[in-house]
């Protein structure tokens, strides 16, 4: 076995004996907010212990890839949202996460994300590709992390998800950056996306999750720039260009495909 055989192989140990312990050894984050409604009665406790032990959870076993990232409201991009993922990767190419507003038993559900690869984002229709995300942007800049997990699987995880995309919906306003939250689900779900340029995140948003989580991003930034040459063109990375403002830059090997066909332009 050659040494990068040896390599793949620790990876992929480490990663599942990571996995296998959820998010065991990461910070824990509270919720902001408690749902609307009374304390569970007697009755609920003892239908649920019921349940637990003659009831199976099949559907959501599996979901113990552990994720964080910060999303905006792809119609509003002023509604910015810390989302904690658990994911579970159904084959090489596709993965379903689970979304919520932080890490704890009392968790508060609040959207869904689906991850696919560039191959299968590819092959989509033009008018489906509208509703994915580009994902390059929030790995290079180390806005989406992996906490609790050794930074040699980390590294592998976002490796693997380059030039990926996700279609992300959130169902529960638990709490934007700045703006109150809902008690309950209300309105509509909205469509999020993610940040693609330097400038375009609400700062505090960054620093209140780094310093709950125990995150520094700039190392983390350092950490993954041997991954910028595997960046390739993305669909989506100017869809909210000029949403926030003027004071935004490049994010380096983060490029729109139409960008990348322009004359004259060279592609990463």
């Amino acid at each position: 076995m050659t040494i990068n055989i040896l390599w793949k192989a620790l990876s992929v140990i480490v990663l599942t004996a990571s996995f296998i312990n959820g998010a065991s050894g990461q910070e824990t984050v509270q919720p902001k907010m408690v749902p609307l409604g009374e304390s569970k009665s007697t009755t609920t406790k003892i239908l649920e212990t019921g349940s637990k032990l003659l009831q199976g959870n099949s559907p959501i076993k599996g979901f113990d890839i552990y994720l964080v990232g910060l999303h905006p409201m792809k119609e509003h991009p002023e509604l910015q949202i810390e989302a904690h993922h658990y994911c579970h990767q159904m084959n090489e190419d596709f993965a379903q996460c689970i979304l919520f507003d932080s890490n704890t038993k009392d968790a508060n559900m609040n959207g869904i994300e689906y991850i696919i690869s560039e191959k299968i984002f590819n092959s989509l229709p033009a008018e489906e590709k509208k509703y994915w995300h580009p994902h390059n942007g929030e790995i290079l800049t180390g806005q989406l992390v992996a906490p609790g997990i050794p930074k040699i699987a980390e590294h592998e995880l976002m490796k693997n998800k380059m030039n990926s995309y996700g279609k992300t919906w959130h169902i529960w306003n638990t709490g934007y950056e700045g703006y109150p939250s809902d008690d309950l689900p209300l309105g509509e779900p909205m469509l999020a996306w993610s940040f693609n340029r330097y400038g375009e995140v609400i700062p505090s948003l960054v620093e209140k999750r780094d310093k709950k989580m125990n995150i520094n991003i700039e190392e983390i930034y350092k950490d993954r720039m041997d991954l910028q040459p595997l960046a390739k063109p993305q669909s989506g990375v100017d869809d909210l260009k000029g949403r926030f403002g003027l004071s935004t830059k490049d994010i380096p090997g983060v490029i729109d495909v139409k960008e990348a066909d322009m004359p004259g332009t060279t592609a990463p």
